[in-house]
Protein backbone atom coordinates (compact mmCIF):
# COMPACT_ATOMS: atom_id res chain seq x y z
CA UNK A 1 0.00 0.00 0.00
CA UNK A 2 1.60 3.48 -1.07
CA UNK A 3 1.03 5.98 1.47
CA UNK A 4 -0.17 9.59 0.20
CA UNK A 5 2.00 12.24 1.53
CA UNK A 6 -0.41 15.35 2.15
CA UNK A 7 1.74 17.32 3.78
CA UNK A 8 3.88 17.29 0.24
CA UNK A 9 0.68 17.76 -1.59
CA UNK A 10 -0.85 20.97 0.66
CA UNK A 11 2.76 22.61 0.22
CA UNK A 12 2.66 22.87 -3.35
CA UNK A 13 -1.22 23.57 -3.12
CA UNK A 14 -0.31 26.23 -0.90
CA UNK A 15 2.44 27.42 -2.86
CA UNK A 16 0.37 27.44 -6.29
CA UNK A 17 -2.38 30.05 -4.75
CA UNK A 18 0.86 32.62 -3.06
CA UNK A 19 2.28 32.57 -6.84
CA UNK A 20 -1.55 32.86 -8.31
CA UNK A 21 -1.78 36.12 -5.93
CA UNK A 22 1.67 37.14 -6.26
CA UNK A 23 0.61 37.09 -10.27
CA UNK A 24 -2.82 39.19 -9.55
CA UNK A 25 -0.92 41.46 -6.76
CA UNK A 26 1.81 42.54 -9.25
CA UNK A 27 -0.85 42.98 -12.01
CA UNK A 28 -2.45 45.64 -9.91
CA UNK A 29 1.04 47.41 -9.17
CA UNK A 30 1.48 47.14 -12.86
CA UNK A 31 4.95 45.60 -12.20
CA UNK A 32 5.18 42.29 -13.89
CA UNK A 33 8.55 41.69 -13.80
CA UNK A 34 7.89 41.25 -9.87
CA UNK A 35 6.50 37.73 -10.27
CA UNK A 36 9.61 37.01 -12.18
CA UNK A 37 12.16 38.03 -10.20
CA UNK A 38 10.21 36.15 -6.85
CA UNK A 39 10.42 33.12 -8.48
CA UNK A 40 13.90 33.43 -9.39
CA UNK A 41 15.37 34.85 -6.35
CA UNK A 42 12.97 31.81 -4.09
CA UNK A 43 15.76 29.32 -4.27
CA UNK A 44 18.44 31.41 -4.27
CA UNK A 45 17.15 32.56 -0.61
CA UNK A 46 16.73 29.37 0.11
CA UNK A 47 20.35 28.11 -0.13
CA UNK A 48 22.01 31.23 0.80
CA UNK A 49 19.87 31.39 4.18
CA UNK A 50 17.86 34.76 3.88
CA UNK A 51 16.01 35.69 5.96
CA UNK A 52 12.23 37.31 5.35
CA UNK A 53 13.03 40.56 5.27
CA UNK A 54 15.99 40.05 2.94
CA UNK A 55 14.09 38.20 0.61
CA UNK A 56 11.28 40.50 0.90
CA UNK A 57 13.87 43.49 -0.19
CA UNK A 58 15.45 42.19 -2.68
CA UNK A 59 11.86 41.08 -5.07
CA UNK A 60 10.88 45.10 -5.00
CA UNK A 61 14.60 46.12 -5.46
CA UNK A 62 15.07 44.21 -8.79
CA UNK A 63 11.68 45.88 -9.96
CA UNK A 64 13.00 49.48 -9.47
CA UNK A 65 16.87 48.40 -11.26
CA UNK A 66 14.60 47.13 -14.00
CA UNK A 67 12.40 50.29 -14.06
CA UNK A 68 15.20 52.91 -13.98
CA UNK A 69 17.08 51.04 -16.72
CA UNK A 70 13.93 51.04 -18.87
CA UNK A 71 13.33 54.52 -18.03
CA UNK A 72 17.19 55.62 -18.67
CA UNK A 73 16.15 54.34 -22.14
CA UNK A 74 13.12 56.39 -22.69
CA UNK A 75 14.77 59.11 -21.92
CA UNK A 76 18.07 58.84 -23.91
CA UNK A 77 16.34 58.21 -26.88
CA UNK A 78 13.60 61.07 -25.92
CA UNK A 79 16.76 63.06 -26.06
CA UNK A 80 17.55 63.85 -29.32
CA UNK A 81 21.43 63.15 -29.24
CA UNK A 82 23.21 62.60 -32.52
CA UNK A 83 25.10 59.41 -31.63
CA UNK A 84 25.52 57.39 -28.23
CA UNK A 85 28.89 58.37 -27.23
CA UNK A 86 29.37 57.69 -23.48
CA UNK A 87 32.04 58.84 -21.05
CA UNK A 88 33.42 55.30 -20.80
CA UNK A 89 34.60 55.48 -24.69
CA UNK A 90 36.01 58.76 -24.61
CA UNK A 91 39.56 58.84 -25.54
CA UNK A 92 40.75 60.27 -22.80
CA UNK A 93 44.85 59.95 -24.05
CA UNK A 94 43.64 63.09 -26.13
CA UNK A 95 42.39 65.02 -23.35
CA UNK A 96 44.06 63.75 -20.18
CA UNK A 97 43.84 67.59 -17.70
CA UNK A 98 39.70 67.04 -18.21
CA UNK A 99 39.63 63.18 -16.73
CA UNK A 100 38.74 64.14 -13.28
CA UNK A 101 36.57 67.06 -13.33
CA UNK A 102 34.61 65.55 -16.04
CA UNK A 103 34.22 62.70 -13.52
CA UNK A 104 33.20 64.62 -11.16
CA UNK A 105 30.30 65.78 -13.05
CA UNK A 106 28.83 62.75 -14.43
CA UNK A 107 27.95 62.06 -10.40
CA UNK A 108 25.44 64.57 -11.44
CA UNK A 109 25.51 66.92 -8.78
CA UNK A 110 25.63 70.13 -11.09
CA UNK A 111 21.90 69.17 -12.34
CA UNK A 112 20.68 69.46 -8.40
CA UNK A 113 22.52 72.67 -8.02
CA UNK A 114 21.52 74.00 -11.73
CA UNK A 115 24.93 74.25 -12.91
CA UNK A 116 25.77 74.72 -16.26
CA UNK A 117 28.98 73.33 -18.03
CA UNK A 118 31.00 74.65 -20.81
CA UNK A 119 33.25 73.44 -23.17
CA UNK A 120 35.23 75.45 -25.10
CA UNK A 121 37.66 74.09 -27.64
CA UNK A 122 39.06 73.92 -31.42
CA UNK A 123 36.99 71.55 -33.82
CA UNK A 124 37.41 67.78 -33.44
CA UNK A 125 38.86 68.05 -29.75
CA UNK A 126 35.09 65.91 -28.22
CA UNK A 127 33.13 68.62 -27.24
CA UNK A 128 29.98 67.21 -28.96
CA UNK A 129 30.84 63.45 -27.19
CA UNK A 130 31.50 64.60 -23.43
CA UNK A 131 28.21 66.74 -24.09
CA UNK A 132 26.53 63.85 -25.30
CA UNK A 133 28.04 61.31 -22.57
CA UNK A 134 27.35 63.50 -19.88
CA UNK A 135 23.99 64.06 -20.90
CA UNK A 136 23.66 60.17 -20.92
CA UNK A 137 24.84 60.30 -17.50
CA UNK A 138 22.29 62.62 -16.71
CA UNK A 139 18.94 60.40 -18.08
CA UNK A 140 20.55 57.64 -16.43
CA UNK A 141 20.35 59.56 -13.25
CA UNK A 142 16.84 60.28 -13.55
CA UNK A 143 16.80 63.41 -15.25
CA UNK A 144 15.01 64.54 -18.64
CA UNK A 145 17.74 65.89 -21.34
CA UNK A 146 17.35 67.64 -25.06
CA UNK A 147 19.81 67.68 -27.42
CA UNK A 148 20.13 70.20 -30.21
CA UNK A 149 22.86 72.50 -31.85
CA UNK A 150 22.41 76.40 -31.64
CA UNK A 151 21.25 76.25 -34.77
CA UNK A 152 18.16 73.81 -34.10
CA UNK A 153 17.64 75.72 -31.04
CA UNK A 154 17.16 79.07 -32.70
CA UNK A 155 15.06 77.21 -35.52
CA UNK A 156 12.84 75.82 -32.40
CA UNK A 157 12.55 79.14 -30.07
CA UNK A 158 11.87 81.09 -33.49
CA UNK A 159 8.70 79.06 -34.66
CA UNK A 160 7.17 79.14 -30.95
CA UNK A 161 7.41 83.22 -30.87
CA UNK A 162 5.65 83.48 -34.29
CA UNK A 163 3.31 81.22 -32.89
CA UNK A 164 2.65 83.20 -29.67
CA UNK A 165 3.65 80.52 -27.27
CA UNK A 166 7.44 81.37 -26.61
CA UNK A 167 6.70 81.61 -22.93
CA UNK A 168 4.98 78.48 -22.63
CA UNK A 169 7.73 76.79 -24.87
CA UNK A 170 10.28 78.38 -22.19
CA UNK A 171 8.15 76.91 -19.47
CA UNK A 172 8.00 73.85 -20.94
CA UNK A 173 11.71 73.58 -21.08
CA UNK A 174 12.47 74.20 -17.30
CA UNK A 175 10.75 71.36 -16.69
CA UNK A 176 13.93 69.87 -18.32
CA UNK A 177 17.00 69.18 -15.92
CA UNK A 178 19.39 69.17 -18.98
CA UNK A 179 19.49 70.73 -22.30
CA UNK A 180 22.27 70.77 -24.47
CA UNK A 181 23.05 73.63 -26.73
CA UNK A 182 25.93 72.25 -29.29
CA UNK A 183 28.30 74.29 -31.86
CA UNK A 184 27.80 77.94 -30.61
CA UNK A 185 29.49 79.81 -32.97
CA UNK A 186 30.04 77.59 -36.29
CA UNK A 187 27.14 80.13 -37.01
CA UNK A 188 26.27 83.95 -36.44
CA UNK A 189 22.96 84.51 -35.16
CA UNK A 190 20.84 87.78 -36.61
CA UNK A 191 19.59 89.87 -34.12
CA UNK A 192 16.19 88.55 -33.53
CA UNK A 193 17.55 84.87 -32.79
CA UNK A 194 20.23 86.39 -30.59
CA UNK A 195 17.16 87.43 -28.09
CA UNK A 196 15.30 84.47 -28.31
CA UNK A 197 18.66 82.35 -27.60
CA UNK A 198 19.38 85.01 -24.60
CA UNK A 199 15.94 84.29 -23.54
CA UNK A 200 16.24 80.24 -23.24
CA UNK A 201 19.65 81.25 -21.49
CA UNK A 202 17.77 83.55 -18.93
CA UNK A 203 14.88 81.18 -18.56
CA UNK A 204 16.84 78.58 -16.79
CA UNK A 205 19.19 80.65 -14.97
CA UNK A 206 19.24 79.49 -11.44
CA UNK A 207 16.58 77.10 -12.37
CA UNK A 208 17.67 74.32 -14.49
CA UNK A 209 21.45 73.39 -16.11
CA UNK A 210 22.89 73.66 -19.56
CA UNK A 211 25.62 71.91 -21.55
CA UNK A 212 27.10 74.67 -24.30
CA UNK A 213 29.68 73.76 -26.88
CA UNK A 214 31.72 76.05 -28.55
CA UNK A 215 34.84 76.41 -30.72
CA UNK A 216 35.13 80.27 -29.60
CA UNK A 217 36.55 81.48 -26.18
CA UNK A 218 34.19 83.91 -24.85
CA UNK A 219 35.81 87.15 -26.12
CA UNK A 220 34.59 85.75 -29.90
CA UNK A 221 30.79 85.11 -28.26
CA UNK A 222 30.35 88.74 -29.46
CA UNK A 223 30.20 88.37 -33.05
CA UNK A 224 28.70 85.14 -32.98
CA UNK A 225 25.55 87.15 -31.37
CA UNK A 226 26.20 90.41 -33.52
CA UNK A 227 26.00 92.40 -30.26
CA UNK A 228 28.52 92.92 -27.00
CA UNK A 229 26.23 93.77 -24.91
CA UNK A 230 23.74 90.73 -25.31
CA UNK A 231 26.49 88.28 -25.64
CA UNK A 232 28.02 89.72 -22.28
CA UNK A 233 24.70 89.61 -20.33
CA UNK A 234 24.41 85.93 -21.93
CA UNK A 235 27.73 84.80 -20.91
CA UNK A 236 27.30 86.63 -17.06
CA UNK A 237 23.99 84.21 -16.74
CA UNK A 238 26.01 81.13 -17.70
CA UNK A 239 29.37 81.31 -16.50
CA UNK A 240 27.98 82.39 -12.81
CA UNK A 241 27.05 78.73 -11.93
CA UNK A 242 29.38 76.83 -14.58
CA UNK A 243 32.40 74.45 -14.67
CA UNK A 244 34.31 76.08 -18.03
CA UNK A 245 36.22 72.99 -19.68
CA UNK A 246 38.89 73.92 -22.28
CA UNK A 247 39.55 71.16 -24.53
CA UNK A 248 42.95 71.60 -26.81
CA UNK A 249 44.85 69.75 -29.40
CA UNK A 250 44.48 68.97 -32.96
CA UNK A 251 40.86 67.43 -34.39
CA UNK A 252 40.78 63.83 -33.92
CA UNK A 253 39.55 63.46 -37.30
CA UNK A 254 42.61 64.47 -38.92
CA UNK A 255 45.01 62.30 -36.87
CA UNK A 256 47.13 60.37 -39.70
CA UNK A 257 46.00 62.63 -42.44
CA UNK A 258 49.53 64.56 -42.35
CA UNK A 259 47.01 67.62 -41.69
CA UNK A 260 47.99 68.99 -38.05
CA UNK A 261 46.01 72.01 -37.16
CA UNK A 262 42.72 73.90 -38.77
CA UNK A 263 42.92 77.41 -39.56
CA UNK A 264 41.03 79.70 -36.22
CA UNK A 265 37.45 81.30 -37.10
CA UNK A 266 39.60 84.37 -36.54
CA UNK A 267 42.27 83.74 -39.25
CA UNK A 268 39.21 83.59 -41.61
CA UNK A 269 37.93 86.40 -40.92
CA UNK A 270 40.95 88.70 -41.36
CA UNK A 271 41.76 87.14 -44.45
CA UNK A 272 38.30 87.91 -46.43
CA UNK A 273 38.73 89.80 -49.11
CA UNK A 274 37.11 93.74 -48.68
Amino acid sequence: MRWRDDSSRGKKSDTTEALKQLTYLASAMKAPRITESAARLADHARDAGWSHEEYLAAVPDREVAARNASGAQLRIRAAGFPARKTIEEFDWDAQPGVRQQVAVLASGGFLTEARNIVLLGPPGTGKTHLATGLGIAAANHGHRVLFATATEWVTRLTEAHRAGKLPNELARLRRYGLIIVDEVGYLPFEQDAASLFFQLVSSRYEHASLILTSNLPFSGWGGVFGDHVVAAAMIDRVVHHADVLTLKGASYRLRNRGIDTLPSIRETADHQPN
